[in-house]
This record gives C-alpha cells, sequence and structure tokens, in this order.
C-alpha cells in the first residue's frame, strides 16, 4: 500500500476542520455584512414604495444621475489594478478583491432600488461576500488556492444570506463560475459558510418567505411533459432576457462614445426612459416586483404580457449604467411565464409559477443543479422535484451558452453537436459547430435546395437557379 494512504485520513480530517473554521467565520462575518444591506434596502424600497407616479419620474433619472456619480469617482479610490468581479477574482486574480471599493456596490444598489430601478438583491451581496472573504484570506494569509475557495464561500454565503436557501445558495456561488464543471473541493465550504451565512442572517431579524405548493397527485407523464414545455419556453425567454441586457448595455456604450458623453450622464439618460416608459408600463414591474412574483406563484392571473416588460425595464436600468442584482429580476420573469404557461397547458398556476422560476435561474445564470435544490428548499419538501428537474434541465440547454454573467467560464459545451476552447469567457465567443454537425447541416442545405428547385421548376425545364447561372436574357 502506498505510503500516502496511511496519513491521507489524518489530512481529509485537517481539511474537514479547516474548512469547519474559516468557512464558518467567513459565513458570519458575510451573513452580518448583508444583512446589514438587506435590512436597510427593506427600509428604503418602503420608504418609496407607495409614491405617486410623478415623484416616481423624479426619482428615477435622479437615482440615474447618483449611480452614475458613485460607481464613476468612488472607482478612483482603487489603486490596486483589480477587477471587482467575484468570477474574474477567482479565475483571474487568485482571489484578491478590492477591499476600498467593497461599500460601493452596495450603496449604488440601495440608490437603484430605492429609486425604482428595476434589477435585484443579490449581486450586492454576493460582492459584500466575495470581497469580505477576500479580506479575511489576507488576514490569514491563506495561500492562493485557499483564497478561492475563500471567495467562493463568500459568494455562497451572500446568495444564502438573499433568497433564504443555504444549500442552494452555496451551490449557486460554486456552479455560477463555470459552465459544465462543478468544483468538489469548493462544496463543503462553501456548504458550511451558507448554512452559517443563513443562520446569523435570521439572527439579525432578515426576514424570509417560503412558499407552499399544493399536494401533487402521483407522477404523472403527461404533467411531466407540460412541465417541460414550461421549461423550454423558459429558456427562450431567458435567452431573450439576456441578449435584451446586452442589447441596451452595448447600445448605452454606442451613444456615449459617439456623442462623448460624460460616463455619469448614461444611467441619468437611463432614468428619463424609464421615466417615461412608466407612463404606458405599470410601475409594478419596477423594483424588485416581488408583490407580482407573489401573485404568479399564489396562482392569481397574471398580465400575459408582463414577463416583457419586466424585461424591457431591467435591461434599460443596468444597461444604461444602474447597479443591481440580476437573479431576482430571473425569479419575476419566470414565476410570471410559468404562470401564463400553466393556463394555456391546463395546469396549476402555481405549479407553474414554482416551475418556471427556478427554470429561468437554471437557464440565464447556467446554474441547473442549484436551481433544482431551490425549488426543493423554496417550495418545501421533495413534492414535485421531479417536474421540477425535467423542466430545469430543459431550460437550462435550450438557452443555450448565454449568460447574465459574460465572465462566466465555458468548461463544457451543452452539445456535442458544439465546441470551442476550455477555460474561455462566454463573452469571447469561441464556440462553434462541430464538423459533424456542420456536414449534417451542408446535407440538409443540399436537399433543401433540390427539392425547391424541383417544386418550383418552369414550365421550359428550367429551375429558378438555371437563369441567374445563364446570366439571364
Amino acid at each position: 500500500m502506498p505510503r500516502i494512504s496511511r496519513i491521507e485520513p489524518a489530512v481529509m480530517l485537517a481539511t474537514i476542520v479547516q474548512w469547519l473554521v474559516l468557512a464558518t467565520v467567513a459565513g458570519v462575518i458575510v451573513g452580518t455584512g448583508t444583512s446589514i444591506f438587506l435590512l436597510s434596502l427593506n427600509y428604503a424600497t418602503g420608504t418609496t414604495a407607495a409614491i405617486p407616479l410623478w415623484l416616481q419620474m423624479i426619482l428615477l433619472p435622479v437615482g440615474g444621475i447618483l449611480n452614475g456619480l458613485l460607481l464613476y469617482y468612488g472607482y478612483k479610490l482603487n489603486k490596486t489594478g483589480l477587477g471587482d468581479s467575484v468570477i474574474a477574482a477567482v479565475h483571474k486574480q487568485s482571489g484578491r478583491m478590492p477591499l476600498m471599493t467593497i461599500a460601493i456596490k452596495p450603496v449604488a444598489a440601495l440608490i437603484t432600488l430605492g429609486s425604482g430601478g428595476s434589477a435585484g438583491r443579490e449581486g450586492p451581496c454576493s460582492h459584500i461576500g466575495g470581497s469580505l472573504a477576500s479580506g479575511i484570506g489576507k488576514l490569514f494569509g491563506v495561500n492562493a488556492e485557499l483564497q478561492k475557495r475563500l471567495v467562493a464561500c463568500g459568494v455562497s454565503a451572500g446568495f444564502a444570506s438573499v433568497f433564504g436557501t443555504p444549500i442552494a445558495g452555496a451551490i449557486y456561488g460554486v456552479e455560477v463560475l463555470a459552465i459544465g464543471q462543478l468544483r468538489h473541493d469548493f462544496l463543503f465550504p462553501a456548504i458550511v459558510a451558507g448554512v452559517s451565512s443563513y443562520e446569523i442572517s435570521k439572527f439579525w431579524g432578515v426576514p424570509y418567505l417560503f412558499y407552499v405548493i399544493a399536494p401533487l397527485p402521483e407522477f404523472s407523464e403527461t404533467l411531466f411533459l407540460k412541465t417541460i414545455i414550461i421549461g423550454i419556453v423558459c429558456g427562450g425567454v431567458a435567452a431573450l432576457f439576456v441578449e435584451a441586457v446586452y442589447f441596451a448595455r452595448t447600445q448605452a456604450e454606442r451613444i456615449r462614445d459617439r456623442f462623448k458623453l460624460w460616463p455619469p450622464l448614461m444611467p441619468f439618460l437611463g432614468g428619463i426612459v424609464l421615466s417615461l416608459l412608466i407612463i404606458v408600463i405599470p410601475t409594478d414591474y419596477l423594483g424588485l416586483s416581488l408583490p407580482i412574483m407573489d401573485r404568479a406563484l399564489d396562482g392569481q392571473a397574471i398580465p400575459y404580457l408582463g414577463f416583457l416588460w419586466k424585461i424591457i425595464l431591467v435591461a434599460i436600468t443596468l444597461g444604461s449604467g444602474f447597479y443591481g442584482g440580476i437573479v431576482t429580476p430571473q425569479f419575476v420573469i419566470g414565476a410570471i411565464v410559468g404562470n401564463v404557461c400553466a393556463h394555456f397547458l391546463g395546469i396549476s398556476p402555481a405549479l407553474g409559477a414554482a416551475i418556471g422560476l427556478v427554470a429561468m435561474v437554471a437557464a440565464a445564470s447556467n446554474t441547473p443543479v442549484a436551481a433544482i435544490l431551490m425549488g426543493v428548499e423554496l417550495f418545501g419538501g421533495v413534492t414535485g422535484t421531479g417536474y421540477v428537474a425535467g423542466a430545469v434541465i430543459a431550460a437550462y440547454v435550450v438557452s443555450g451558452h448565454r449568460s447574465v454573467y459574460p465572465d462566466q467560464l465555458m468548461i463544457y459545451p451543452k452539445s456535442s453537436w458544439m465546441y470551442g476552447t476550455q477555460g474561455l469567457p462566454l463573452e469571447q465567443g469561441n464556440l462553434h459547430l462541430s464538423y459533424g454537425a456542420r456536414k449534417r447541416l451542408s446535407r440538409l442545405q443540399s436537399r433543401w435546395r433540390a427539392t425547391r428547385n424541383g417544386f418550383f421548376r418552369r414550365p421550359n425545364g428550367k429551375a429558378p437557379d438555371d437563369d441567374r447561372r445563364g446570366g439571364g436574357a
């Protein structure tokens, strides 16, 4: 027997003890930080929740200019040269993040959501988690590999604190790093940090809401297929959502460069556009829009185009330069889509909304495992897990290689008919059809041309393309 086998049990036990200490410390500190943010957010959004339309139309541009000024001048404090993306911190910066700018994104998110910007609350929490965990790693003087794991722990703790889903939040923080790979060596510390953060957040009084779906009958193949249809629709809507955010951001950058505008003006202009849109789009789709999600999950009728209004407002909010999270909007959009689809499919709207919520997260964030666990934790027990899993995986595949996180790495493509260089961010767009897929596609195109020319052949025996080949009369 190799000598390593004799000491391996002691090393593995030491690893468990190490992470029980480090991840618990990280979870408690991150949970405290995110609790401060979440309680402040509840106060800010509660204060502006019932303001009249005219005041809301003024508040949005004001929130925009405040966002622009804070982000523009605040990041000048960062002299380290490090980016503050938690995904980039793990992949490119050995788990290091700038601490001087830790409060900028949370404060910007408070302004965004308090002024009515349509965004989420988990982004600043993951930022708080990653930054604090990075600081803990520096304090303890850990090596680069442990530093990466600590940052992943912080992200997991941040998500767990936001949604009240310690296991799903922990998995999300690890799974979101790359498509096609789940780092098993990150899982134990992430779960410990997620549970610790969730418990400390409850201690500080952060409220959580869980949903109960009516008991389902025995497994039905017909219902299973209908839930997969919901997943397919959610995958398509998720692709639309990602493209809309990307398009809005690209157009804002193009306008800024074309007219040489001062960067803080862009979210101000975005706020003006939002103010004009809410003349015709209900203000329910501003902010977090959680009441709409609650109604969808309660089985109430939801406007069929509600998901589109939310996509438009989120795309303009984030694309123009407001800062906020991007997962909570996925919850809202998914619940609306699932609820609407359920009416057409003849199933429970509440069940459809629950399935749509988690399917949208799986599709837009590329986190199917976390989404399945989120369905179990949010909606109680394992009832309907089979339905949730089928819809989640269908949505994940249909959305393609898109993500609300452009620096997410692509390790393994979702289809064997595609290939690309492993380990590159999605934003570099290095995916291509495989040789076999291109060959099959070429054959189909040839057959289609032959069929078309045969169907449209003229009385003189010539096909429509013959005239073009001969140069015409």
